[in-house]
C-alpha cells in the first residue's frame, strides 16, 4: 500500500501531510486528507520532525571494530603511530572487513543515515582485501544502502612504492572516488602526490577526495595546489578536502584569499568538528560564502579512537558546539551539511523532501529541528523507497 504521513512537521513548509507513492514523495501539502482513502496506510507523524535522510560525508566503514570485544588503545600521540599501529594489529588478527562493514552499515540504517561515502585503506601489506570485503558488503545492502567508496592511501601514495598501481586496480575493480592524504606531511612530495592523484582521476573518469590534516602555512600550500590542479584538469565541482584544518587558522591574510579560490574552484570541504581540534573550517562563513560544506564522522569506534557512536544527528550537535552555534538558526546549519550538502558531494539524485524526491527521510521525536540535534532521540522512524525500515532503534529488514 502507499502511505500518508498525516501532520508532520517538514522543516520549511510547517505541518504538513505527506504522500508518498511507490518509491517517491508523490505530494507535500496541508489539505485536509480524511482516513477513509483505503488506498493508503495512514501514520500519525504528528509530534514528529522530517528530516532528510542523513549523509555521512566523510567515515571510514573498513576500520571499525564496534561489536567486537573493546579495544585497549596504547598507541602512540602521533598520527603515524596510529597509521602503523593499525596496519600491524589487523593482520595479526585477520580482520574481517565484510563483518565489520556490515555491523556499521546495519546500524546507520536504524540511524537514518542511509548515504555515506567512506575511505577504504588501499596499502602494500594487506593490498585489496580491505577493498574486496567492503564491496561486498556493498553488494549485500545496495538496496537498503547508498556507500560510496575512496580508494584510500592511507599510510601514504609517494612513499610506500606499489601503492599507486593498487590505487589503479582499486579503481577498476569498483572504487568510486581517488583519494589521498597530506601530500608534504605524509607523503613528502605535495607536487608528485598531487600530480599522481588526478592522474588516476584523469584515466578512470573519478572524481577526488584528499585528506589534508596539514596545519598552518603547510596546509595552505598543499591546498594552493589542489586549487591550481582542479582548475589545470577541468574539474571543478570534482574534486572534494577532507578536513583542511588550515581553513580555521587566525590568519585572514592567508585564509580570506584561499577560501575565495576553493570558492571559484568549486571544491567541496568536508570536515567532522572533532572536540579536540585546536582549529577547524568556520561553518558558517563557508556556507554563507557559497563553499559546499559537509559533515561526517569520520573515525568510529576503531583502532584510532574509542569515541564515536555512527550517529550523524549526534554529529550535527557536535557540529554546533564546535561552531560556537546557540541560535536555532545556526544548529539548523549543520544539519545542512549533513543532509544536502553531503548529497552534493555524493552526487545523488532526486535527493530531498519535496514533491518528486525519492522518498528517503527520517522520521525524529522533536517539536523543531535545533530540538532533536540537541537530545538526539531514539525514537526515529526510517523510510527508504517508501517503507519503514527501521523504527524505535531497530532494523525491520
Amino acid at each position: 500500500m502507499d502511505t500518508i504521513i498525516k501532520d508532520v512537521l517538514h522543516p520549511t513548509l510547517g505541518r504538513v501531510n505527506v504522500i508518498l507513492e511507490g518509491n517517491k514523495i508523490k505530494r507535500v501539502t496541508t489539505d485536509y486528507i480524511t482516513d477513509s482513502e483505503q488506498r493508503y496506510e495512514f501514520i500519525d507523524g504528528e509530534g514528529y520532525v522530517m528530516f532528510p535522510s542523513f549523509v555521512d560525508g566523510h567515515a571510514h566503514i573498513d576500520k571499525t571494530v564496534y561489536g567486537l570485544d573493546w579495544y585497549v588503545n596504547d598507541v602512540g600521540y602521533e598520527r603515524i603511530d596510529r597509521i602503523v599501529n593499525e596496519r600491524d594489529r589487523r593482520a595479526r588478527i585477520n580482520f574481517n572487513y565484510f563483518e565489520q562493514a556490515s555491523r556499521y552499515i546495519e546500524l546507520s540504517l536504524k540511524l537514518g543515515v542511509l548515504h555515506m561515502r567512506s575511505h577504504v585503506d588501499i596499502d602494500t601489506q594487506h593490498k585489496l582485501k580491505g577493498l574486496e570485503q567492503v564491496l561486498e558488503a556493498r553488494k549485500k545492502y545496495k538496496d537498503l544502502f547508498d556507500l560510496q567508496i575512496v580508494a584510500f592511501p592511507q599510510s601514504g601514495l609517494m612513499v610506500r612504492p606499489g601503492t599507486y598501481e593498487l590505487m589503479d586496480e582499486a579503481l577498476r575493480m569498483g572504487a568510486d572516488v581517488v583519494g589521498g592524504i597530506d601530500p608534504a606531511w605524509i607523503d613528502r612530495d605535495p607536487k608528485g602526490s598531487i600530480d599522481a592523484i588526478f592522474k588516476l582521476a584523469e584515466k578512470h573518469n573519478k572524481p577526488v577526495d584528499i585528506h589534508i590534516h596539514e596545519s598552518g602555512d603547510l596546509g595552505a600550500f598543499d591546498l594552493e595546489l589542489i586549487i591550481e590542479k582542479t582548475i589545470a584538469m577541468g574539474m571543478q565541482g570534482r574534486v572534494s578536502i577532507s578536513h583542511a584544518f588550515c581553513l580555521g587558522m587566525p590568519n585572514d591574510k592567508v585564509t580570506k584569499p584561499l577560501k575565495e579560490k576553493i570558492k571559484n574552484a568549486n571544491i567541496n570541504i568536508i570536515n567532522c568538528y572533532q572536540a579536540y581540534l585546536p582549529a577547524v573550517p568556520p561553518l558558517k562563513e563557508l556556507m554563507e560564502m557559497g563553499i559546499n560544506i559537509a559533515g561526517g564522522n569520520d573515525d568510529m569506534r576503531d583502532m584510532w579512537t574509542p569515541y564515536g557512536t555512527g550517529d550523524i544527528l549526534e554529529r550535527m550537535q557536535l557540529i554546533s558546539m564546535k561552531n560556537g552555534f546557540r541560535r536555532d538558526e545556526d544548529l539548523e546549519l549543520s544539519m545542512t551539511a549533513c543532509t544536502f550538502n553531503g548529497a552534493k558531494v555524493m552526487g545523488l539524485e532526486n535527493y530531498g523532501i519535496d514533491e518528486g524526491c525519492n522518498a528517503n527521510f527520517v522520521l525524529v521525536k522533536g517539536r523543531t529541528i535545533s530540538e532533536c540535534i540537541v537530545t538526539c532521540p531514539s525514537d526515529r522512524i526510517v523510510f527508504r523507497n517508501g517503507k519503514i525500515i527501521a523504527r524505535y532503534g531497530e532494523n525491520l529488514f
